[in-house]
């Protein structure tokens, strides 16, 4: 039987938790599947299946998520070296290559990640690609003075640049008060040229080309849930 995406990101949080052992410094990431995860480890500590965990939140929605589920949280300036990161992500590859900040969050989500031991990505199905780009945008986190001088900036790199705006039609603003471009770029030929060539921009905060960060993708659908990993390019069935 063929079920939602709802079940598959859950599956796939799940799934991912199981790395998770006491006493671990854990990320955890932005986003309705990483929701999933959250909310499985905040059980496994009030059962007492987990202990000693101090939890770092990508974003102040899920600092407050977490926070009334009873995770401990802390910080990066605290605990500068993550054993563990579960986050979701809006694109990936089979060789672990992402786009994500979807949800908006991207800054302190590549911060994380970049601090994280193993950085495990959940998702469902729906979000595999052949190539980045080809399903999502590009997420550019900028600083809000002069936004509009870098439309041209990103046009000229083969991106079709939008405002994101928020749900009541103003734009949206992320955890730094800083403003989100969606780039639209189409198949991504040189993931690592287009990121240097963003990052040269004076203005540009981070961007949602995630490269090289994460260790471990596990994608549920119909078929089961499959576990990637970055250093053995492997990937097997978990079953359904």
């Amino acid at each position: 039987m063929v079920k939602d995406t709802s079940f598959y990101k859950q599956q796939a949080a799940e799934f991912a938790v199981r790395f998770i052992q006491s006493g671990m410094v854990v990320g955890l990431g932005h986003g309705s599947t990483a929701l999933h995860a959250i909310r499985k480890i905040a059980e496994l500590i009030n059962t007492g299946g987990l202990k000693d965990i101090f939890a770092v939140p990508c974003s102040k929605q899920v600092e407050r998520d977490a926070g009334r589920r009873g995770i401990p949280l802390t910080t990066l300036d605290a605990h500068p070296v993550i054993d563990v990161t579960i986050d979701g992500a809006d694109e990936v590859t089979d060789t672990c290559e992402l786009v994500k900040g979807g949800g908006g969050a991207l800054l302190r989500e590549k911060m994380v990640a970049q601090a994280s031991r193993r950085e495990i990505i959940v998702v469902d199905e729906s979000k595999r690609s052949s190539t980045l780009g080809t399903r999502r945008p590009v997420p550019v986190e900028i600083l809000p003075v002069w936004w509009r001088s870098h439309l041209p900036y990103f046009k000229s790199l083969g991106g079709r640049p939008i405002l994101r705006m928020n749900h009541q039609g103003g734009s949206f603003i992320t955890d730094q008060n800083n403003l989100i471009i969606d780039c639209h770029f189409g198949a991504i030929e040189d993931p690592a040229a287009l990121s240097r060539k963003i990052y040269e921009r004076s203005g540009v905060v981070e961007h949602g080309l995630f490269l090289g960060l994460a260790t471990d993708v596990i994608i549920a659908g119909a078929d089961g849930v499959r576990h990637i990993t970055r250093d053995s390019r492997s990937s097997r069935a978990e079953g359904t």
